[in-house]
């Protein structure tokens, strides 16, 4: 479940800024057809914070019901709060995902020991896999190694989305943890050096509108075609780096409409891209014969 290429799914809205469920079935039919490995509905790229607690579990329900076990579910479940993370990781495993993403706890800025207790109070009160998200530039908090070490003894605690760009700190990782944690690059820029570190997969925003591409590259790396997966990784670095142009996810929902996908506008503070940057995406996507 915790390797290959897993997609970090954008959430559509409808013209009104609902959530459009219907559209969500259409991504994971999508997915399923393009042989992506998971699917993570309520991530970052999703807009999670916009998302209210109802539209959350409506999102993962719809998810799981159009994966029908054909693909595996990892529920972004985690917030600031450690309460409010156990039960949305609860109503996760109740409606039958696979796993749940949850995030180091953003705002709150916990230490360590911090960090410890909340992701072994999940961990130990809903039994399903955890996935632990760091991504320090998002939440100003950066889980260490040792503290990783310490949370790979508990059984549910299985892989890491590693977004810190540290290529040292996930070698660490690799090296406390071993087998016990699955390293997922949370950098699409940065996923062949994550795999070169002891890394799986990649949690994937470039996924969501090049799908094979990124599968073919993890598993060329796989099959120890290494030249193969740099290939892939030179030809994708364009696309990766004007996906992050902007705020994640603007660049690559900006992109999905204009490739066709209509997963509509954002919710603020989020917004439509500025013109220049929308010019330079267009470009880009064109070359790539995406548009």
């Amino acid at each position: 479940m915790f390797r290959g290429s897993i997609v970090a799914l954008v959430t559509p809205f409808t013209a009104a800024g609902e959530l459009n469920t219907e559209k969500v079935k259409e991504l994971v039919k999508f997915h399923i057809e393009k042989g992506t490995s998971g699917l993570v509905p309520c991530g970052t790229t999703g807009e999670s914070p916009t998302l209210s607690e109802q539209e959350k579990e409506q999102l993962f329900e719809t998810v799981v019901n159009e994966a029908d076990g054909k693909i595996p579910v990892i529920a972004g479940t985690g917030t600031n709060d450690t309460a409010k993370s156990l039960k949305m990781t609860k109503f996760a495993k109740k409606i039958g995902a696979d796993a749940a993403l949850v995030i180091t706890p953003y705002y709150n800025k916990p230490t360590q020991e911090g960090l410890y207790r909340h992701f072994m109070h999940i961990a130990d009160n809903v039994d399903l896999p955890i996935v632990v998200y760091n991504v320090p530039g998002r939440t100003s908090v950066n889980i260490l190694p040792e503290t990783v070490g310490r949370l790979s003894s508990h059984e549910n605690i299985v892989a890491i989305k590693e977004a810190s760009g540290n290529l040292g700190q996930i070698s660490e990782i690799r090296s406390r943890c071993g087998e016990h944690i699955a390293i997922l690059s949370g950098d699409d820029n940065l996923t062949l050096p994550i795999l070169s570190v002891g890394g799986k997969g990649v949690i994937s925003v470039t996924a969501n509108i090049v799908p094979d591409m990124i599968s073919e590259m993890v598993q060329a790396f796989e099959k120890n075609d290494h030249t193969k997966a740099l290939s892939i990784h030179n030809r994708l670095e364009t696309l990766n780096k004007v996906l992050f142009i902007e705020t994640n996810p603007i660049p690559i929902k900006t992109a999905m409409n204009l490739m066709g996908f209509d997963m509509g506008g954002f919710r603020l503070p989020l917004c439509e891209m500025s013109r220049s940057h929308e010019e330079e995406l267009t470009k880009v996507l064109v070359n790539y014969d995406l548009i």
